[in-house]
């Protein structure tokens, strides 16, 4: 027999064979870049383990958020944005309408209640709203208001005022997605710069208002370029309160319409890379879920997803339905969380 490894040894051998600590360079205090590589490079039980403690320590592991999404002005936006079927750089089939009427919009916030949602999303096919617009939008957000629900509106582009106006008539929350990291944002946006969208975001914040703000992964980018996506979000100062994370949802007639498939577990890696990065926020599980299998979901979930898009349509795009969803959350135990209109 062998002699008996010393304890100091083996703790020794134990602490080299663990992976390093990965966490914002300290000089800084900021994700780096290569800070959020190295998170998305870790071995898959280990990110997972890492974004789970995370997670634990600011959110109810059991709770989750449903959100419903409602395209109240669908079509025709200027934008040449590769992955979107309401460009009309685009044939995509898709049909530009005119903005929902009040009425219509409160049916809707009434049937997303009914079906359990907590925060209803209204998303209109602009570059940039008009103030006429903007007034228009304003009376619906107060239609949410009203029937007790959360509000968050994504728009395009919007001035100082008119985030003063959307926060005046209720708005919690606006949605201005980064897309990308800023190295690849050329290869999927012309008509818009990097620097607009970080713009936007600046009214919103000086009016009030939360921030939800995430992107699309699958588009061709790299998982350098996903770490660039995420630093970016991270370094927000403060990060988004709520973070969507999409996976592209292939249209036809769009520039990405035969982009190859993302390895799920891609997508399950950056979900967790978010989560750490971002404790406190909401990270949302969005566009991408009907391509999705159940364990991907699942994976999601324990990698810190803690927010869905709920129902049977997401803007122009289908989404799995409402019986399916309900069905998993139950399985997998999760209860959704009450509503908060505070702020």
């Amino acid at each position: 027999m062998t002699e008996a490894q010393p304890a100091a040894s083996i703790e020794a051998c134990e602490s080299a064979s663990r992976p390093a600590r990965v966490a914002p360079s300290p000089a800084s205090e900021r994700w780096t870049v290569a800070d959020v590589q190295a998170l998305l490079e870790l071995p898959l039980p280990e990110l997972i383990f890492r974004a789970q403690q995370v997670h634990r320590q600011h959110h109810d592991p059991a709770e989750i958020e449903l959100a419903t999404l409602l395209s109240v002005k669908t079509g025709g936006c200027p934008e040449d944005c590769a992955y979107c079927p309401q460009s009309v750089h685009h044939e995509t089939g898709v049909k530009a309408t005119k903005l929902m009427s009040p009425e219509d919009v409160r049916a809707a916030v009434r049937a997303a209640r009914q079906a359990g949602s907590q925060r209803f999303c209204m998303g209109a096919a602009w570059r940039a709203p008009t103030d006429r617009d903007l007034d228009k939008v304003a009376e619906l957000v107060r239609v949410v208001k009203e029937e007790g629900l959360e509000a968050c509106c994504t728009l395009g582009m919007l001035t100082a005022e008119q985030a003063q106006t959307l926060r005046e008539a209720g708005l919690d929350y606006y949605n201005h997605n980064l897309d990308t990291a800023p190295e690849f944002y050329g290869a999927i946006i012309h008509t818009r710069e990097y620097e607009d969208r970080l713009r936007t975001l600046q009214h919103v914040r000086e009016a009030g208002i939360r921030v939800c703000c995430g992107g699309i992964v699958g588009m061709g980018e790299s998982r350098l370029q996903r770490a660039g996506l995420i630093a970016q979000l991270a370094n927000l100062d403060p990060y988004p309160e709520s973070v969507p994370i999409n996976h592209l949802v292939k249209v036809a007639g769009t520039p990405l319409a035969d982009q190859p498939d993302l390895d799920p577990l891609e997508f399950v890696r950056t979900i967790a890379a978010a989560r750490i990065t971002m404790p406190r926020a909401r990270v949302r599980l969005s566009a991408g879920r009907r391509s999705m299998d159940e364990s991907t979901q699942v994976l999601c979930f324990l990698a810190g997803a803690n927010s869905i898009f709920y129902g049977d349509k997401l803007l122009v795009t289908g989404n799995p339905d409402v019986e399916a969803d309900r069905a998993l959350l139950t399985r997998l135990g999760l209860r959704t969380r009450p509503v908060s209109l505070e702020g």
